[in-house]
């Protein structure tokens, strides 16, 4: 057969599978679910509350129970999941070193465990299947204890099947005040945010797979966005009013670029707690599970937008309307004095003696492909080189790294997408010193242990794209990005990695058991993108 006729077949059969996936796109799905796919139907099922704040003293117990509703975005009505009936899940608020106990109930139709995310808590609590706990079954109970060592904004989860969980509304947020009063500035109030994308297909949620994760690829976009469970999302505010920000990316797969056109806003924090010094910014970009801490002063009447911008466009996530009233006390001389925090600085001297000692590992972060993925590939592009394509895209790696965006922000390759799961490719973080692999990598610390540790998002792998990697149990600080070093400082437990870039971190090991770090992205870490360490 001459190499003609073989490209011919090949586009033949791309535009048959395209095809076929767009018919189960379009296929209605009201009257009966796909064979081995969880149900959509939400006949008998709650109402979804949005969330409430509880606060929680020193061996204070709190029940926590995880179950089926149902909730209202836009004009659909879709089944999802909810910890105590509430989306965003009950906004749990403790004092900086309180421990609690959460008495958790499994009454979904998935196997699940919690998280506690940036927590840095004893490592049986950690809730990772077949490393801290076994999975809790639906109808089954397991007691965590959750010790709260670190100011500032944590979130809970689910550690399996995370794509499907998290998705359909298992988050909440930890609120750990500060044993300091006056370690953050002067505000008028605080709101925790979580901003997050679903994909509803047909007036429901789109299908899941019982077996695995799809879209592996790229991960899950949404087609509808959410802030607070919500699609309509309004905060009222009066005249003068400064206001922190707690914000916190939910999404499966999508990063934010987040900003409130014509209100000043200050960067003041991220996962753990305050930078070394305030700056002004104009926005702030957020991967998933990352969190952000701005103060946003709204000095005028009016109606301001939540946006999140992309190159290609720019959404409206909520609004925030400021009314005609001037608050009873402004803040606003104390909003505009940027801080130093001596504080911070002081406890980062610490390490800064470890910032220019040598590597101890590296890492590399890249993508095997099956063989049926890259017959796919090959067929649809005539090349082995060639990147995932679209139904009218086509995108070579040479012409993505070009480009200049690092950051996929949408699903320009659905097809592709929508095709890919774990049995047709494998994300990979490899052990460069070694050669191994995910879960092969064997590492092991000591508590005291400052791991200097570099990771490398190739840009030549068959899809490059961006990785939040999030380290369990412990936390770090950013060193540099391709070099270059980073001059405001915060503590971490999860950092983006976006194409093509080198990142180097600083990890303090301080935390004793057996850990995981991997990519959040959910499709990702599902298609075994993690590794394990461990901390004696």
């Amino acid at each position: 057969m001459s190499t003609k006729n073989k490209f011919i077949i090949g586009i033949i059969a791309v535009i048959v599978l395209i095809g076929g996936i767009i018919f189960l796109q379009q296929s209605d799905t009201s009257t009966k679910v796909l064979a081995g796919s969880f149900s959509t139907d939400i006949t008998g099922l709650p109402e979804a509350k949005p969330s409430e704040m509880v606060e929680l003293k020193n061996s204070d117990s709190y029940n926590l129970t995880a179950s089926i509703v149902k909730k209202t975005i836009g004009n659909s009505v879709v089944k999802m999941l909810a910890y105590n009936g509430m989306i965003p899940g009950p906004m749990i608020k403790a004092e900086q070193g309180a421990e609690v106990t959460l008495n958790f109930t499994n009454n979904t139709d998935v196997d699940t465990t919690i998280h506690s995310h940036g927590v840095r808590l004893e490592n049986k609590f950690d809730g990772v299947p077949d490393v801290t706990q076994k999975e809790v079954k639906p109808g089954e109970s397991f007691t965590y204890k959750i010790k709260f060592p670190d100011e500032g904004m944590y979130w809970y989860h689910p550690h399996i099947r995370e794509d499907y969980a998290q998705e359909l509304g298992l988050y909440g947020n930890y609120l750990v005040t500060p044993s300091d009063p006056n370690y953050w500035s002067p505000v008028n109030r605080e709101v925790a945010l979580f901003v997050d994308d679903i994909l509803i297909e047909n007036g429901k949620i789109a299908t899941f797979s019982k077996t695995s994760a799809d879209r592996t690829l790229m991960g899950r976009f949404g087609n509808t966005m959410l802030v607070n469970g919500e699609t309509d999302y309004a905060l009222q505010a009066k005249a003068g009013e400064v206001i922190r920000f707690y914000i916190t990316n939910s999404a499966n797969t999508r990063v934010f670029n987040l900003s409130i056109p014509g209100a000043k806003m200050k960067l003041v924090g991220a996962d753990g707690g305050k930078y070394e010094r305030e700056t002004w910014s104009e926005g702030v970009i957020l991967s998933p599970s990352e969190r952000v801490i701005v103060e946003v002063l709204f000095a005028n009447t009016g109606s301001y937008k939540l946006e999140h911008k992309t190159p290609e466009r720019t959404y409206t996530l909520g609004t925030i309307n400021v009314a005609n009233e001037k608050v009873a006390i402004s803040f606003d001389k104390e909003f505009a004095v940027l801080r130093s925090n001596k504080d911070i600085q002081s406890e980062i001297d610490v390490f800064r003696s470890s910032f220019n000692k040598p590597v101890d590992k590296r890492l590399k972060l890249t993508i095997d492909m099956g063989m049926q993925m890259q017959g796919m590939m090959q067929n649809s592009t005539g090349s082995h080189n060639m990147n995932m394509m679209g139904n009218d895209q086509m995108m070579s790696n040479s012409e993505m790294v070009a480009s200049g965006d690092p950051i996929e922000w949408e699903e320009n390759n659905m097809a592709m997408n929508t095709m890919s799961n774990p049995e047709m490719m494998k994300w990979v973080i490899e052990d460069e010193d070694t050669g191994k692999k995910n879960m092969d990598i064997d590492w092991n610390f000591k508590v005291g242990d400052k791991a200097k540790i570099k990771i490398t998002n190739d840009p030549k792998s068959m899809h490059p794209m961006q990785h939040p990697i999030h380290f369990h149990g412990q936390r770090f600080l950013v060193l540099s990005t391709n070099g270059k070093q980073n001059d405001n400082l915060v503590w971490k437990d999860t950092t983006l990695i976006q194409n093509g870039d080198t990142v180097e971190v600083l990890v303090e090991m301080t935390n004793p058991g057996e850990w995981v770090a991997h990519c959040h992205i959910a499709e990702h870490l599902e298609a075994s993108m993690m590794f394990g360490f461990k901390v004696e």
